[in-house]
């Protein structure tokens, strides 16, 4: 929808100008009639040549679908007509992606579609556990619970990501930086050191020749080396893009030392956090199972629990094919099986999610205290080493003398 600029002077003669918008120019002019002007001038806002191109778009994040999703919560609640309220968080939101996306959910929701089904037109915005969770409440007539209950596990979710991304923060900066330092040493410190060396002419001790020789092949081939880098990191990203790569290398990651472990964690949390939700939302299983497979993470999860789909349409329990899979911890099943026995498989899944999120705490602590004396010896021992191995001609020269 356009939006037009007006401007004009109010009763006591004082400018105003503003931005509505508006179908056409005429009801533009309707909208501002209320504010009794004089003089008024209005045109249509011209378009920002960017807007259409998606890597100029603003993202939406999942702290403004919190956000809305909370207080659309808290408007139906009290009793505003969902059209209202959508309209009222459309005015007020500051991302222009996300005003554009509200709007054209509110004008679906005003022309007679559901919110669910409006919202899975921005599957970018909105994903498939999002949109089932909105049917589940539309459908049984609780949609504030479920947008309080969708936020709480949005908001436990990201809590959850930023672990992880903490966790390896401390090491990447690490090794970016001591990338940088051997970077600056071999291509601008060395070749200094070569070539008082080479004016010494004395033969050089085998540690400070290796050096040499790293610096010397590292300045002569620096652009191949950059080209072979970016090269296989595109060979990796289109092997992951392909079924049997993402599956291999999903596979290695859950079985890597260390980093293996808390993986299968973070997906044990996700997993019974994510089914907790959606049947205390009230969505069937089976279709519960779907969602929170294609939400998984992990091909090797995603499969476990495409299979356990499987055998509960067969009329088995959950808990017994989640044993085959040999995927989940042998203590994960047991607690399914007794939430099953008495009826509270939602509320245990809930348990089992709350434990795990401690056991991701746990294991990034212990994963962060564990890789700084490592990437300390590695820093030290790698700059050391190249100093030491520098230095060695400068202590032959001084016995000579």
């Amino acid at each position: 929808m356009p939006v037009y600029r007006w401007k004009g002077k109010n009763s006591a003669g004082e400018k105003r100008k503003g931005e509505v918008e508006a179908p056409d120019q005429a009801a533009a002019l309707a909208q501002i009639k209320k504010y009794r002007l004089t003089d008024v001038v209005i045109k249509e806002k011209p378009k920002d040549l960017l807007e259409n191109v998606a890597l100029f778009k603003p993202k939406v994040t999942g702290k403004d679908i919190v956000i809305f999703t909370r207080q659309l919560s808290t408007m139906i609640n009290a009793g505003l007509p969902l059209v209202q309220g959508l309209e009222i968080l459309e005015k007020q939101q500051e991302n222009p992606t996300f005003k554009k996306a509200l709007s054209e959910v509110r004008s679906d929701v005003e022309a007679g579609s559901t919110l669910a089904d409006s919202m899975r037109k921005k599957p970018k915005i909105f994903d498939n556990l999002f949109t089932n969770m909105i049917e589940a409440g539309e459908t049984g007539g609780i949609l504030d619970t479920i947008l309080s209950r969708l936020a709480v596990f949005m908001e436990k979710s990201m809590a959850l990501k930023k672990k992880i991304k903490g966790a390896m923060t401390y090491p990447t900066i690490c090794l970016a930086i001591s990338l940088v330092i051997l970077v600056i040493i071999l291509v601008f410190v060395i070749p200094v050191f070569s070539k008082m060396f080479e004016d010494f002419g004395s033969t050089l001790p085998v540690p400070t020749q290796i050096v040499v020789n790293m610096s010397n092949f590292f300045k002569s081939n620096i652009v191949f080396i950059i080209i072979a880098l970016f090269m296989v990191i595109f060979i990796i990203k289109k092997i992951y893009a392909t079924p049997k790569g993402r599956l291999a290398i999903d596979k290695g990651l859950l079985h890597a030392p260390v980093i293996g472990m808390l993986l299968r964690k973070v997906a044990v949390a996700k997993f019974t956090r994510t089914l907790s939700t959606m049947l205390q939302a009230g969505v069937p299983i089976l279709e519960a199972l779907q969602v929170v497979a294609k939400t998984a993470g992990n091909k090797i999860i995603e499969n476990a629990v495409f299979r356990v789909g499987d055998a509960i349409a067969e009329g088995r329990p959950l808990a017994d094919p989640l044993e085959e899979s040999g995927v989940f911890p042998n203590m994960v099943i047991q607690m399914i099986n007794v939430g099953e026995s008495v009826g509270a498989l939602d509320a245990m899944l809930e348990k089992i999610a709350d434990f795990y999120d401690e056991e991701v705490d746990q294991a990034v602590e212990n994963l962060t205290a564990m890789i700084e004396p490592f990437m300390m010896v590695f820093l030290g021992g790698m700059i050391g080493g190249l100093v030491v191995a520098m230095y060695l001609p400068i202590f032959k020269i001084a016995s000579v003398v």
